[in-house]
């Protein structure tokens, strides 16, 4: 079975939802660029991802936060 009819089911709960804004491919890397509720968030992925995920600028995607803690300050 190809990796892209795979469908993949994940328990990370911090799933951000926004529209990309950029998709930069150098190399083997991606910085990947997505807009949420009038704020930014960078992703540095390898651009092999990108190209089978097949992102594109105006694309609904969603950023998955995984880590050990998360800090809260007041602005």
């Amino acid at each position: 079975m190809e990796r892209k009819e795979v469908i993949r089911r994940v328990s990370g709960r911090n799933q951000l939802v926004g529209r990309i804004d950029s998709v930069r491919i150098s190399g083997l890397m991606a910085e990947v660029k997505i807009s949420i509720g009038g704020q930014q968030i960078t992703s540095i992925i390898t651009a092999t991802s990108a190209r089978e995920m097949q992102l594109k600028k105006g694309q609904t995607a969603a950023a998955l936060i995984k880590a050990t803690e998360v800090m809260i300050i007041r602005v």
